[in-house]
């Protein structure tokens, strides 16, 4: 079986169509028909070739260095190494100008120029007056005024929500505007949800500790974390990787 044959093959098993591979791999969508016909003459040159051929093996769990190896067996091995020496040398040799002794007559006028330079402004800026800075007692606000200095001011509370940190359960509403591949864990790895949310359709998932999410479009879907709406993840077409309920929220 080709290679093109076999990522075709291979993203028709993990159920995505090339929109969704392309969504996720940043890889344009009539490149990957393309390679999936074995037509490589489109990626710009081998180099090029094995770097689409390594991430599109690598987002449908193929072995990307065994992928790539089968590619260069069928186009002529790996590329040989370019001597260094081969790329730098010149054509034409590089004519280097004997230097000159320095023209000492020259350099002792312009340090005497600079001397008397010197001696001229050090006088002229001796008669005047040095400028003092005038310096105010800071006031302090009415509201600081009336308070004790051992009384402390008031605080405020964080806002776990606008960080994707909450306490107890977790809730996440996913509501579809267009059509999005996604993939749902839990924070201990197991998969929730992998797979397509369609336009319009909204999905609820709820984990204990908290939950990991990929997102195809960032800004294909909306969301909700326990009842508080976040808006959408991330911009249009955007890979997005988002975590809910932990210490932190990452994103890609």
């Amino acid at each position: 079986m080709s290679i093109g044959s076999s990522l075709a093959q291979a993203r028709r098993s993990a159920g995505l169509t090339v929109t969704e591979l392309s969504a996720h791999t940043r890889v344009r969508e009539a490149l990957i028909h393309a390679i999936e016909r074995d037509d490589f003459s489109q990626c710009g040159g081998d180099f090029y070739a094995r770097g689409h051929v390594r991430n599109i093996a690598k987002a449908l769990g193929l072995d990307p260095e065994a992928v790539v190896h089968e590619y260069d067996e069928e186009h002529g091995g790996v590329p040989q190494p370019v001597r260094a020496a081969s790329v730098f040398q010149a054509e034409t040799p590089i004519k280097i100008r004997e230097s000159r002794s320095p023209n000492w007559t020259m350099a002792m006028g312009v340090a005497l120029a600079i001397v008397v330079v010197f001696g001229v402004v050090k006088t002229m800026g001796g008669q005047g007056e040095t400028p003092t800075a005038d310096v105010r007692p800071a006031v302090p606000s009415p509201s600081e005024a009336g308070r004790r200095p051992d009384t402390p001011g008031p605080t405020r509370k964080p806002n776990s929500l606008a960080a994707g940190t909450v306490s107890g359960p977790v809730v996440l509403k996913i509501s579809a505007k267009r059509s999005s591949w996604l993939d749902v864990k839990d924070v201990g790895g197991k998969k929730l949800f992998s797979g397509t949310l369609e336009a319009g359709k909204t999905s609820v998932w709820r984990a204990e500790k908290g939950m990991k999410v990929t997102f195809s479009d960032g800004g294909a879907v909306s969301l909700q974390l326990n009842g508080k709406n976040l808006g959408t993840p991330g911009r249009r077409g955007q890979v997005v990787n988002r975590s809910y309920g932990m210490s932190e929220s990452t994103s890609g």
